[in-house]
């Protein structure tokens, strides 16, 4: 029996999706532009058809050469551009209505949430509750943060609140404790996830996030494709922010780590664990948080380039039957305007012992590549998406 390792590139698009003006996202390219501004040297996801998949919505192959397994391009339907939205999509659960979103006003969230988290957490304020930069926001708050013992809560275009506290002078747990009352307080503004992040250092200077980071979301609002495999009896391994994203349903044996390379190297030593049958689903979280938010296309390159070469070693670990899927959930172009993601779509890359090459075409829902898995896997077909063959 085959085995499916489904590899999300987080924030990697390859061209706006037909709505990408609803979103303000008309233009944005996340592979294209950066591909423009650095050669990059990624053989292995040249020989995977990204270059023709991002074709298929650029017009340009900017890499070429042959390919070895399936390639296409696929939309989202949802309405949204997060990260658990994409998932969700990808597991064969569209949205089929939008999230809540905190305005652009300062403070940006309603002051019936601001007391109720105060009085609730037993604390003396909240510091900058307005839309920003992750990393930003602890550069300018972080020392007042650590004076007053206020939490910093921010927001972004996402359907989020995000809560920053010190490791040491606030405390990891009740870091975690604040965000699970915010979760409460913000089910019926229909938020989709609660975000702690933790940080160190002394100063404005000196401040890092850490890895401990933690997401509250809401459950799925139907069975995905994890839960359909869960029902089967099936193992399921899921590695990094996984867990979170589906709010721990489905979700089997959890790999919570954190960091590019440590993801890198727990997914090759969690491959040959998952039995026949099995499903390994895994997001690397770095392209996203570590260059696209923060507008570096030298290092989403250099990224890209890491990815690429650590690919090798995946492909080694594959049996008879086995398949690799490469995608994303939504794009955050590193040349773009602001720090939000962009509305584009994404490749779809599969690769395998004994899988022809060739295309799957455009795609026209995320929801294809839970529908196809689910195929191949042989458990029920999802509600949702059109399935291709593996």
């Amino acid at each position: 029996m085959a085995r499916v390792f489904l590899f999300i590139m987080d924030g990697f698009g390859i061209g706006g999706a037909p709505d990408a003006a609803l979103f303000g996202d008309e233009g944005a390219n996340t592979f294209t532009h950066v591909a423009e501004r650095v050669r990059l040297d990624i053989p292995h996801l040249a020989s995977f058809g990204l270059g023709k998949a991002a074709e298929l919505i650029s017009g340009t192959d900017m890499l070429g050469g042959e390919v070895r397994g399936l390639w296409g391009a696929a939309r989202e339907v949802s309405k949204g551009k997060d990260t658990i939205t994409g998932h969700w999509e990808i597991a064969g659960v569209p949205l089929d209505k939008d999230w809540g979103y905190f305005p652009h006003t300062v403070p940006a969230f309603p002051q019936a949430l601001i007391d109720g988290i105060v009085s609730r957490c037993n604390l003396p304020g909240l510091l900058c509750m307005a839309h920003a930069s992750g990393t930003q926001v602890i550069e300018d708050f972080g020392e007042e943060h650590i004076r007053t013992g206020k939490p910093i809560a921010y927001t972004s275009a996402d359907s989020v609140l995000q809560i920053a506290a010190h490791e040491e002078h606030f405390g990891l747990q009740r870091l975690y404790d604040v965000c699970q009352v915010a979760r409460e307080l913000t089910y019926e503004l229909n938020i989709g996830r609660i975000i702690a992040r933790p940080f160190v250092g002394a100063t404005a200077g000196t401040f890092e996030r850490t890895g401990h980071r933690k997401d509250y979301s809401v459950l799925p609002p139907h069975p995905t494709l994890l839960n359909k495999l869960a029902d089967a009896g099936r193992d399921i391994i899921t590695v990094g922010k996984i867990g979170d994203i589906y709010a721990h349903s489905g979700t089997g044996r959890e790999v919570k780590v954190a960091g590019f390379e440590t993801l890198m190297q727990t997914t090759a030593q969690e491959m040959p664990r998952l039995k026949d049958g099995g499903f390994l689903m895994v997001n690397f979280v770095n392209f996203d948080t570590d260059f696209g938010h923060r507008r570096d296309v030298t290092g989403y390159a250099a990224a890209l380039e890491q990815f690429d070469r650590w690919l090798s070693t995946p492909l080694a670990l594959l049996m008879p039957g086995d398949r690799i899927i490469l995608t994303a959930d939504h794009g955050n172009d590193p040349s773009w305007k602001g720090t939000d993601h962009s509305r584009e779509q994404v490749p779809v890359m599969c690769v395998g012992p004994g899988l022809a090459s060739g295309t799957i075409g455009k795609r026209q829902s995320f929801a294809d590549i839970g529908q196809s898995i689910a195929r191949y896997l042989g458990i029920a077909p999802l509600a949702a998406g059109t399935a291709f063959a593996l």
